[in-house]
């Protein structure tokens, strides 16, 4: 997963397939954009305008957990 931010277009690009394909662009929202790859799988998120709509000092860097644990 690879996570972008472009300060001059103010986008934020959420890669989550790192995987070479050919993806069809669908428009959620005014400022969300899905990138749809192979068998309907989502392969990025795209949020336009993206200091508008998230709070990305408190975003980035990422911090994440890998849990392996299921959810009941």
């Amino acid at each position: 997963m690879q996570i972008q931010y472009n300060a001059r277009t103010d986008l934020l690009y959420i890669r989550l397939d790192d995987a070479k394909q050919d993806v069809v662009n669908q428009r959620i929202s005014d400022n969300v954009v899905l990138d749809v790859g192979a068998n309907e799988q989502i392969v990025g998120i795209e949020i336009l305008d993206a200091s508008k709509h998230l709070k990305l000092d408190r975003l980035l860097p990422v911090e994440y957990q890998v849990t392996t644990q299921t959810v009941s």
